[in-house]
């Protein structure tokens, strides 16, 4: 199992990139390192051969853990769907790289992922103090499984917006729109297996870069100092990923002075609206449900309804939605939800016009 910040992927991403199926079939735009899991089993079996050989079976993450517990080895399509150039979303089926790669023979069967893929093993059973043949569900793509939740409790349109390291966006029943993979739009699958237009950036490797603290208390004066003063974050951080990738962005003014409380604003101010655009870029329509830490950031919210016009929801399920989706599996495929969660207060007009000038100094950034 590779680290897919490992940079050594890139000693084959010339190679790779001649055989990597379009985004057209896998929706799955190249990414940097090994983002792309394609790309990091390609290193692995061209500068590994002899190991590589050895390979029995290739197994997303969650379903690892499904089989330590049960001993089954299955797949699962929301892993296999996620930027991973392994899987073709609208055929429902493992993409031509994989078959180019003579890599089928190692994929286990596909799971239903609201289907138990066995019990626990006498062993596990007994070591963790549980039944013998206790259901095990082979588990979901984590972002994933806070869409489920959402799912299983609305009706389209609506939006969610999962949050931590990375935040991913999700439109369902938006706006029909092409997806450009330059700009860190893919196609992910949902645990239905039903393809879902998709966005996202590093937004918790953001706010660390902007040496934010989460701590500070956020006054009136220092939104003033921030509002009033045009001070503005311009994309991007990281510059690898996300809406503006390669774009070297920064301070529009010198921030050495501000107070603890005004750079968390500003810096709370940027991640929203960095989320308005990826969910601009998704075509998404009615509200936006946010999941994760930054559910909490009352300023985040603010700028984000600002920034798209649209509601913002807090998703309900305590500090993320991943767990609570992963549970839900058990509901089976047709098991309903009651939505939950609380809409977020009218967002300042201050911040409307805030959000169109960060828009206009991109742009000219940009040019």
């Amino acid at each position: 199992m590779l680290d897919y910040e490992h940079h050594g992927v890139d000693e084959t991403a010339a190679d790779y990139d001649a055989i990597r199926p379009g985004f057209d079939e896998t929706g799955s735009p190249r990414l940097a390192a090994g983002l792309n899991v394609g790309a990091q089993l390609y290193w692995q079996q061209t500068r590994y051969p002899e190991d590589f050989a050895r390979v029995a079976t290739i197994i997303p993450y969650p379903q690892y853990w499904a089989f330590r517990l049960t001993g089954q080895r299955v797949s699962e399509m929301t892993s296999l769907g996620a930027h991973t150039d392994l899987w073709n979303p609208h055929a429902r089926d493992y993409s031509s790289l994989v078959e180019k790669m003579d890599w089928r023979l190692m994929m286990p069967p596909m799971s239903d992922a609201f289907e138990p893929v066995g019990g626990l093993t006498r062993e596990t059973a007994a070591e963790l103090g549980l039944a013998e043949g206790l259901p095990v569900f082979g588990g979901l793509h984590d972002s994933n499984a806070s869409l489920l939740t959402h799912l299983k409790a609305r009706a389209a349109p609506f939006s969610v917006v999962s949050t931590g390291t990375w935040v991913i966006c999700f439109a369902i029943g938006g706006r029909k729109i092409e997806l450009d993979p330059a700009r860190d739009t893919l196609m992910n699958v949902n645990a239905y297996g039903d393809p879902v237009p998709s966005s996202r950036f590093m937004g918790g490797r953001a706010f660390a870069a902007l040496e934010a603290d989460p701590q500070a208390k956020v006054g009136d004066d220092d939104k003033r100092a921030v509002l009033d003063g045009g001070l503005m974050f311009l994309p991007s951080k990281p510059m690898d990923t996300g809406p503006f990738i390669g774009r070297k962005g920064g301070w529009t003014h010198p921030v050495e002075a501000l107070t603890p409380g005004a750079r968390l604003y500003a810096a709370s101010l940027y991640l929203g609206l960095m989320t308005g655009v990826c969910l601009e870029l998704i075509g998404a329509d009615g509200p936006s449900i946010v999941e994760g830490p930054f559910a909490a950031n009352a300023d985040y919210l603010d700028m984000l309804g600002a920034a798209t016009g649209r509601a913002v929801e807090t998703g309900g399920a305590g500090a993320t939605g991943t767990s609570a989706g992963a549970a839900a599996l058990a509901l089976g495929r047709a098991g309903r939800m009651k939505a939950a969660g609380k809409t977020a207060p009218a967002p300042d007009p201050r911040l409307v016009e805030y959000a169109r000038r960060w828009r206009e100094t991109v742009d000219k950034h940009e040019g």
